[in-house]
């Protein structure tokens, strides 16, 4: 009874051991061990923002040493329990220990590809901008559809989510929107969406039932904090402001809350609409300001790299990553990992993550952060 346990246990704490040679696991312990130590001291709080970041670091190194930890002692326990077990068969134990054996390798697998998200803004929030290309309504639908799609990935998830900003369209559809999904590593699984989403469907706003093909691209940003440093002048701001047209009530509706804001330099536009104070707007369209700088920025270093090492990345914006098809047989194809799904009514309805989990599992390990 115990022979196929005792093999499957071997393979986990074998893939267990490389995991943790992989990412150095003896030097995270032994960082830990001093961030802690220096925790402790009486002076800890003498410079409190030096303290936060120290505890925002302690927290990220936490976060690999604790759960590979705690699968270590997971695997000892089941070895040892499977050796009381050859000695003194007992069915009831027998069944437990073969329930947790195999709950170990969906536990190893999720670990495995946290070990893929060890990027320098992995950790961060994520900011998701939406906008529709050619094709007016169709496309506006089709943009309305991915709002939709990323707001229940954050939700089945466990993410917070935000909508920040959304301009609806004139029929049906939306022509842009900016969500932003907050949660520990949000931007590490959703950096795979940057990219052109294609539809092929047939349109329900063609009267002649005719097949559409529709294009949306999806930006995603890391959300900037205090530890970021990114400068943006005043004086290549333009700002403008306008009333909201979305839902909010009528103080919303009838004072000129919404901001607009215009980086001169780079020609990036950003705004929130959100709240019911023009300052409150104001400084959430500078954070996704910022977000678009900082995102430009590591474009730009990973254009550089590509160039110095004269290769071409397949999954920069622009492209198109994936295509989601209606009619006249349903299918989910991501053109960069070949992976193909024909439920697409379960992906509209936020299950990214086989197709996540394809990105990192071929590009984690590869590509850095934004790619």
């Amino acid at each position: 009874m115990t022979e196929d346990l005792r093999s499957a246990l071997d393979t986990y704490r074998n893939r267990l051991d490389e995991l943790g040679g992989f990412f150095d696991l003896a030097a995270k312990q032994e960082q830990l061990k001093s961030l802690e130590a220096r925790m402790a001291e009486p002076s800890f709080w003498n410079d409190q923002e030096k303290a936060r970041e120290l505890i925002a670091l302690t927290n990220q190194v936490k976060g690999w040493v604790g759960p590979w930890e705690q699968m270590s002692a997971k695997v000892n326990d089941l070895g040892e329990m499977l050796d009381l077990l050859e000695m003194d068969a007992d069915e009831e134990i027998g069944a437990e220990v073969r329930s947790e054996v195999e709950a170990l390798g969906p536990a190893l697998e999720a670990l495995e590809l946290k070990n893929m998200l060890q990027q320098p803004d992995d950790h961060r929030d994520a900011l998701i901008t939406i906008h529709p290309g050619a094709g007016g309504t169709e496309s506006q639908d089709w943009a309305q559809m991915l709002l939709r799609m990323y707001t229940r990935f954050g939700e089945r998830n466990g993410f917070e989510v935000e909508l920040l900003d959304l301009q609806e369209g004139e029929e049906a559809g939306i022509k842009d929107a900016t969500l932003e999904i907050r949660g520990q590593y949000a931007y590490g699984f959703l950096k795979a969406e940057r990219g052109v989403h294609r539809l092929v469907r047939i349109s329900p706003f063609d009267s002649a039932a005719r097949r559409h093909t529709s294009f949306v691209s999806v930006f995603v940003s890391p959300a900037v904090d205090d530890t970021i440093e990114i400068e943006v002048r005043e004086e290549d701001i333009e700002m403008d402001v306008f009333r909201a047209s979305g839902a909010g009530g009528q103080h919303v509706n009838k004072t000129s809350s919404a901001v607009r804001l215009r980086h001169l330099p780079s020609g990036i536009v950003v705004a929130c609409q959100q709240e019911r104070s023009q300052h409150k707007n104001r400084a959430t369209a500078m954070k996704m300001l910022k977000a678009r700088l900082y995102q430009r920025a590591l474009e730009e270093q990973e254009a550089e790299k590509a160039k110095l090492e004269n290769t071409k990345t397949d999954i920069a914006f622009g492209s198109q990553i994936r295509s989601y098809v209606f009619q006249p047989y349903t299918m989910v194809n991501d053109h960069r990992t070949e992976l193909k799904l024909t439920d697409v009514q379960k992906v509209m309805d936020g299950d990214l993550q086989p197709f996540i989990h394809a990105y990192l599992r071929q590009y984690g390990a590869v590509h850095s952060d934004g790619q």
